[in-house]
């Protein structure tokens, strides 16, 4: 778990040819395309025609994904994806155990309703601690309340366990890729692709999004 309390400025360069992104992974390339680094994950936040893109793998449960959720993203999503310069998309990375799971497929239910990003803010606005217990199913309904979605529906999707699948399946390409850490981000268009490791200040992502 050492990893997973980096603070500290991690910028990885990645190798970029035509439409493809080769990330480092153990001594070897694997070769990806966009669509793959985006398919699966949240809905696209912003223009799905931006020439830029922001994938955060992340942890609801998780102390600097709840900072960098409270410090640095609201200042990104208004600079860069309100304005059509890049889009965002949210991949799970459940570090923290079965209910960090809970709470990301509880966020793919809402998004069933066409709310995922009101809940997943939701979640992070009201995140209580790495392994507090504050994710269960009374949480999860009071949430769904507080951004109004139909709890029969919602609880619904939760018991039958409709995206345990995805959530899993998220972690598994983030480690098959290299990621070891939340929040770990991708930042990438047609030619250039960096990684950016931890809560960083908006500084951090300025200078990244502005150099590609």
């Amino acid at each position: 778990m050492k990893k997973y309390y980096i603070a500290i400025p991690i910028v990885i360069a990645v190798i970029v040819t035509s439409a493809y992104l080769f990330y480092p992974r153990q001594n070897d390339s694997t070769s990806l395309s966009a669509q793959a680094l985006i398919e699966n994950g949240s809905p696209i936040l912003g223009d799905p025609n931006a020439k830029i893109t922001i994938i955060e793998w992340g942890d609801y449960q998780c102390t600097y994904c709840h900072l960098f959720h409270q410090n640095t993203k609201d200042q990104l999503i208004q600079e860069y994806v309100d304005t059509g310069k890049a889009n965002f998309v949210f991949r799970d990375f459940p570090l923290n155990g079965p209910d960090s799971v809970l709470a990301a497929e509880a966020s793919y239910c809402a998004g069933d309703q066409g709310k995922y990003w009101q809940y997943h803010d939701e979640l992070y606005n009201n995140w209580g601690g790495e392994r507090t217990g504050w994710v269960n199913q009374k949480s999860l309904d009071k949430f769904a309340t507080s951004v109004g979605l139909d709890v029969s529906q919602f609880d619904k999707c939760i018991n039958d366990k409709k995206y345990e699948n995805k959530v899993l399946d998220n972690q598994k390409f983030g480690q098959e890729i290299g990621i070891d850490a939340t929040p770990s981000f991708i930042i990438f268009n047609d030619k250039k692709a960096t990684k950016v490791e931890g809560a960083q200040p908006f500084s951090v992502f300025k200078q990244v999004l502005d150099s590609i």
